[in-house]
């Protein structure tokens, strides 16, 4: 149901200030101001969804946008370019960090927040929903003294709240730690942060190379995004610094392809990888009202061919005053790859990337389904979450089935054949003639 404002009794500073304090109650982590010809209409994202909110009259809209502009940074003259600001401050006993954003439609300025949150990353690694063998393996990660180490994912999936999570396990009283990022989204304190600025040419690239300069033991860079800046990062590395950063790729195997796309030398990319943590967030179930059901025989296929379990009962979502839809928050699924000497052979030798993507997933690594399809059976999220974040790239369920099927198949011939084996062969010694055996 939308949310109604008395505008002619309410000042639009005090409506401002309603809208920011309730998007935060609720736990939202963006906010939209849309123009449409008769209204302004606002809508929050909630556990990654949009849900409409409000609608302003035309008459107020202009006094509203101005309103954000002012304690946002913004010139609130310019309606033709985009802009960016800030907002930090303390409403009625909530501290505020957004981020702004405006762009001109055509029907008018489009102004969206982001309502930045890192809770989460102060409580610890611990918190972030990795299981125990990723979590094993991120600790053995940031153990090594010089390396890279990437956290990716698409806008939005929480790869700075892991990365600043690794920089307080990271941040020891020993160890001088500098990071260059655009913008600086949580103050961490004896951290060493720079902000970029495009416009005056503190780019990454031009402060990374002043940063080698400063002694540093780790260094953080907001996202790679561009050659240059990837090419630093890696030679960084193997000059005996840590290096963590963010890139925006779906999976290990397509982070590796990304940087090779940027022209980064393989030989370096193969001894600067550390390891690579791939991300999604799924909406969590309210532990409340989450219910069980009997899975379909598709979804059955899925976990069997997946995991290699038969499952009789998955959670669901259910609904009640505490959440509302079955969902409250978000969870993290995760892909955690560990570099080990056979990938950085394969990675230098340059071989083919389905050759390279059997050698990624043949090993210890628990691959986003399922990550994901464990975090279903440990009741935190459902089914249907998993398989809308994310896509069986090559192989499909029905194809992994008929591999199974051809696997066992040849399995059942050769142990039939090894049976017959010891008949054919008496036979062959009373004979005492050869006999050609068809394997």
């Amino acid at each position: 149901m939308l949310r109604t404002f008395d505008y002619e009794r309410i000042p639009i500073v005090e409506v401002v200030n309603e809208i920011l304090l309730d998007s935060v109650k609720r736990n939202a982590s963006d906010i939209h101001f849309e123009p449409y010809d008769n209204f302004l209409k606002v809508r929050i994202r909630i556990d990654g969804e949009l849900a409409d909110y409000a609608e302003v009259p035309n008459s107020l809209r202009r006094n509203l946008l101005t309103r954000i502009k002012i304690i946002s940074g913004m010139n609130i003259t310019e309606t033709r370019l985009p802009q960016d600001g800030a907002i930090k401050t303390v409403l009625k006993g909530v501290t505020f960090d957004l981020r702004v954003s405006s762009l001109p439609t055509n029907l008018g300025e489009k102004i969206a927040i982001r309502i930045l949150d890192y809770t989460m990353s102060l409580k610890g690694l611990e918190y972030l929903g990795f299981s125990e063998s990723n979590y094993k393996k991120m600790m053995d990660m940031i153990k090594t003294p010089n390396g890279i180490i990437l956290v990716t994912g698409a806008t939005g999936t929480g790869k700075s709240t892991t990365v600043y999570a690794l920089l307080q396990k990271l941040n020891t009283p020993t160890r001088n730690i500098v990071t260059v990022e655009d913008p600086i989204e949580m103050e961490l304190e004896s951290i060493n942060q720079v902000q970029v600025n495009s416009e005056i040419g503190l780019t990454f690239a031009n402060c990374l190379r002043s940063i080698l300069r400063q002694d540093p033991d780790i260094i953080m860079i907001g996202e790679i995004r561009d050659t240059e800046t990837a090419k630093i990062a890696v030679r960084a590395s193997i000059t005996g610094h840590l290096v963590l950063s963010t890139l925006h790729t779906n999976n290990a195997l397509n982070t590796i392809e990304r940087l090779l796309d940027m022209e980064v030398e393989r030989y370096l990319l193969a001894s600067a990888l550390t390891g690579i943590v791939s991300q999604k967030l799924a909406r969590r179930l309210c532990d409340k009202c989450k219910k069980m059901r009997a899975p379909n025989e598709y979804e059955k296929d899925i976990f069997k061919t997946v995991l290699g379990i038969d499952v009789t009962a998955i959670p669901t979502a259910g609904s009640c005053e505490n959440c509302g839809n079955g969902y409250k928050g978000r969870i993290a699924i995760h892909e955690v790859l560990k570099i080990n000497e056979e990938i950085r052979d394969a990675i230098s030798a340059g071989i083919k990337k389905e050759d390279l993507r059997e050698l990624v997933y043949k090993g210890d690594v628990t691959t986003l389904l399922q990550d994901g399809l464990q975090k279903v059976l440990n009741g935190f999220t459902t089914l249907e979450e998993v398989l809308k974040l994310i896509e069986f790239d090559e192989e499909t369920v029905e194809q992994q089935k008929e591999r199974i099927k051809e696997s066992n198949l040849k399995i059942a011939i050769a142990d039939s054949l090894r049976k017959e084996l010891p008949e054919k062969e008496d036979k062959i010694m009373a004979d005492d003639q050869p006999e050609i055996l068809e394997i």
